[in-house]
């Protein structure tokens, strides 16, 4: 670090339009979800949900860092392991705050992974320790126990290893993110990049679902409010048919989003009849095409494949776009390593203020493994038992 950087301290505000937009610029360039993303939660009404901060890293007038937060109420049962989960179930119809962790992240809601944002010349490691003080004392204002650095990629570990120390923080395993590198700029060089039975039976899927539905595709700046309402009908399909829920967006979220020049919405229709089938909304950004959220009918479900059909139409745009990748985010892994995703490995470094309670979960944590997250991961690892010793953190 400079010398003249001997003196950090850390501010907290309360909105994203209070840190200067070019900060905001320089320190969450493409592809990383920057001011655009965070002013998009701050106005969809998950007030009710998150708690949000931004942590300022400063050295005198100059700010060498920001640093996203919120805070949210966590249902214990979504990041325990099943066992853990079953019990604390019981438990919770006697008493019920044993459900429930106040916990303050570093992080977003709904990104793929973590990120602090630092001015060019400054590393991880430099404001680390800084930072995880000023958090400690945040956490206990907010009457917040609990401090998760959320979903941090492995290359994040190393700087914040002064925290795995006399930080007191221990590192979990996560979620994997996914990401798919695309290889040439069309159709047949993205075939080609798969294995050859990955490449068959995609194929297959499509050659099926087009002989029985024909789809008419195309990429929507800003949805109508008429076409805004389907679209979120069929979200709401697909959100209560997964397994996973941190986050519960309503209507109002895509009310906002729809407004960023970053997004963009693949919607697809059924030929003959007009009817919304499937949606997805992704970002651009830069060489990215982040797969945000899906919709899907699932009443259409069996030999139409949507879901393949929706993908065939994201490669289409991000071919159209010259994009070197697509991130296509955490579970629902089986279809997406099917695809030809690679998973990315996320980490979460945990601590929390009552050294019991801290203790319990530093010995279930250090039990988590992506088999016991996901039954995808587990017979994707029974296949390829070398990915294991990605996913421990390091």
């Amino acid at each position: 670090m400079d010398a003249a950087w001997n003196t950090l301290r850390v501010e907290f505000v309360g909105s994203a339009s209070q840190i200067d937009g070019g900060l905001w610029d320089a320190f969450f360039p493409a592809p990383l979800e920057g001011r655009f993303w965070y002013e998009t939660l701050e106005t969809s009404g998950l007030s009710g949900q998150f708690e949000f901060h931004y942590a300022l890293v400063k050295s005198g007038d100059r700010t060498l860092g920001i640093a996203p937060c919120f805070v949210h109420n966590v249902p214990v049962a979504l990041v325990a392991p099943r066992a853990v989960a079953w019990v604390l179930d019981r438990l919770s119809q006697w008493f019920p705050r044993i459900a429930y962790q106040r916990t303050l992240f570093v992080g977003s809601p709904c990104s793929d992974e973590g990120t602090i944002g630092l001015a060019d010349g400054v590393a991880l490691g430099d404001v680390a320790g800084v930072l995880g003080s000023a958090l400690l004392a945040k956490a206990s204002e907010l009457g917040a126990p609990m401090i998760v650095f959320k979903d941090f990629p492995a290359r994040s570990l190393a700087g914040l290893a002064s925290l795995s120390g006399r930080g007191g923080f221990f590192p979990m395993v996560s979620f994997p993110g996914t990401l798919l590198r695309l290889q040439g700029r069309d159709l047949d060089a993205y075939l080609r990049s798969l294995t050859g039975m990955q490449r068959h039976n995609l194929r297959k899927k499509w050659k099926r679902s087009k002989a029985v539905l024909a789809l008419d595709s195309r990429v929507v700046l800003s949805p109508s409010d008429s076409e805004l309402a389907e679209i979120y009908g069929l979200f709401v399909q697909t959100y209560l048919k997964g397994r996973t829920k941190f986050e519960r967006l309503d209507l109002k979220f895509f009310q906002s989003v729809r407004k960023r020049p970053e997004a963009r919405f693949i919607v697809q229709r059924d030929a003959k009849t007009g009817a919304l089938v499937a949606f997805m909304l992704v970002f651009l950004l830069g060489s990215r095409v982040v797969n945000k959220f899906i919709g899907i009918d699932y009443g259409r479900a069996g030999q139409t494949y949507l879901y393949f059909r929706l993908f065939e139409a994201a490669l289409d745009f991000a071919h159209g776009v010259s994009a070197a990748e697509i991130q296509s985010g955490q579970t629902g892994y089986r279809a997406k390593l099917d695809l030809g995703h690679r998973l990315v490995p996320l980490h979460n470094l945990v601590r929390h203020s009552n050294p019991l309670v801290h203790t319990l979960y530093r010995a279930v944590g250090s039990r988590v493994t992506w088999s016991g997250l996901d039954d995808d991961l587990k017979v994707f690892l029974r296949a390829h038992p070398e990915e294991v010793s990605r996913a421990a953190p390091r």
